[in-house]
């Protein structure tokens, strides 16, 4: 009898190991289903399956992981190439990628799930929750006769930034990295949020540290005049800190990544991990450039909201799925339809895009920025395929999701290949996913 108990209970132990197993590889997608059951062609789709085969064998890319979906069912779902070309290991479907911005669309929708509760109002200014933003000066150029170039003076901001500020990239805010305005690129080298030896790492000081620095530091702009991209999400990861009282990974983590199953998301790559991080070329094939990314194999400073998240391609659709469903997926709502639709609306009317949001991100206009968005304005006015409000965004190192409400489509790719290409592979993989919709 007791044989047979024994048995009985190694049976149990068995079908409940499975039953995890299970769990843990659907909790990385979405329900699978051919292309044709909703509307999309399988002939078509292996186009994606042709391109970046092609690309890797070119040695363009190291390799790369291209999750689409229809109607909140997936449809393709393949890796290309190596997942660490010192190592040998090939891609695979679960493999982790450093987001850096792709971090930024979920940190506002994290700040957003403030507003919701009431805690924050988009017009509410940045110094109500971090003190050193008050009172903030403004680095402008004028013109220095003696050298007939350029010099940097202060000025009183003409007034303070706002949340909203903050998520649409108005707050006056830059990045050293991209920042011709020295009195602004020094301050952020002084405030540890910009190194010249590695773009975009500013995980080194503690969040209230990063904070207090950065508000001391001069603006770049005027609040509310230009849009700038900027160390602005990095900010608004410090707001969600200092209004829930909770550092911003483990926020995320009760508010969005554990209701929505993303089970690999995080700021680092834990040990039992680390096999599976994805790694770029040594050197950038087309300029030659050493690449140079963060290291994420040990807790940051700080969880940088503005770069410094890691993930899968399966948790990111995830993530857009539930967006594109107006902020709920498999019983777990993190938004409303209301406030998901404000932040993919249009809000610059009346600020100034010296640099277009869209020539940013993709190389083409037709597009504005929302609340931690790219927004597309019209289904006409842009060189990419796709259609009026749909909503993206991309990252440093190679990755890229967009939302397509009108089509019901998810998309995301992940490489680690931060070249001057990744626009390119942006445009590709929207063209080449609209080209393969029948219906």
């Amino acid at each position: 009898m007791k044989v047979r108990m024994d048995f009985k209970m190694r049976l149990l132990a068995g079908a409940a190991a499975a039953l995890t197993l299970s769990t843990a590889a659907w909790a990385q997608t979405l329900p699978k289903a051919s292309p044709e059951s909703v509307g999309m062609s399988t002939e078509r789709l292996n186009k994606l399956t042709t391109v970046f085969k092609q690309e890797i064998t070119d040695k363009k890319l190291p390799g790369a992981v291209v999750m689409i979906a229809r109607k909140g069912k997936l449809v393709y779902a393949e890796s290309f190439g190596s997942l660490n070309n010192q190592a040998g290991a090939p891609m695979q479907q679960d493999s982790i990628f450093r987001l850096y911005s792709m971090t930024k669309p979920i940190v506002s929708t994290a700040l957003m799930m403030l507003v919701e509760d009431g805690k924050v109002q988009l017009t509410d200014p940045v110094s109500k929750f971090l003190p050193s933003f008050r009172s903030p000066m403004v680095s402008v150029a004028t013109h220095d006769p003696v050298f007939n170039g350029v010099a940097f003076r202060l000025v009183p901001a003409n007034r303070e930034a706002t949340i909203q500020d903050l998520l649409r990239h108005t707050s006056g805010l830059a990045y050293g990295e991209l920042t011709r305005n020295t009195l602004v690129r020094d301050a952020y080298i002084k405030a540890g949020v910009y190194s010249p030896e590695i773009d975009f790492d500013a995980r080194v000081r503690s969040g209230a540290e990063m904070a207090d620095a950065l508000g001391k530091a001069p603006l770049a702009q005027q609040p509310g005049i230009y849009w700038e991209y900027s160390l602005s999400v990095d900010v608004q990861g410090r707001v969600v800190e200092a209004v829930s009282g909770k550092r911003l990974n483990d926020f995320l983590q009760e508010r969005i990544f554990r209701p929505l199953k993303m089970t690999d998301t995080a700021f680092h790559v834990p040990s039992e991990k680390a096999s599976r991080l994805a790694e770029p070329f040594a050197r950038d094939p087309a300029t030659g450039v050493a690449n140079k990314l963060i290291d994420v194999s040990k807790v940051p400073g700080n969880d940088s909201g503005g770069a410094g998240a890691v993930g899968t391609a399966g948790d990111y659709l995830r993530y857009c799925q539930a967006m594109l469903n107006g902020g709920s997926l498999d019983g777990a709502r993190i938004l409303s339809p209301t406030t998901v639709r404000l932040m993919a609306s249009d809000h610059l009317a009346g600020i100034n895009t010296t640099v277009n949001p869209g020539n940013l991100l993709l190389g083409s206009t037709g597009y504005t920025f929302g609340l931690g968005f790219l927004v597309r304005q019209a289904d006409g006015n842009a060189g990419v395929s796709g259609s009026a409000g749909e909503f993206m965004w991309a990252g440093y190192a190679g990755t890229f999701f967009w939302a397509e409400p009108k089509d019901q489509v998810c998309g995301v790719y992940m490489s680690q290949a931060p070249s001057p290409l990744r626009a390119s592979y942006r445009r590709l993989m929207k063209n080449l996913v609209s080209q393969a919709i029948t219906d």
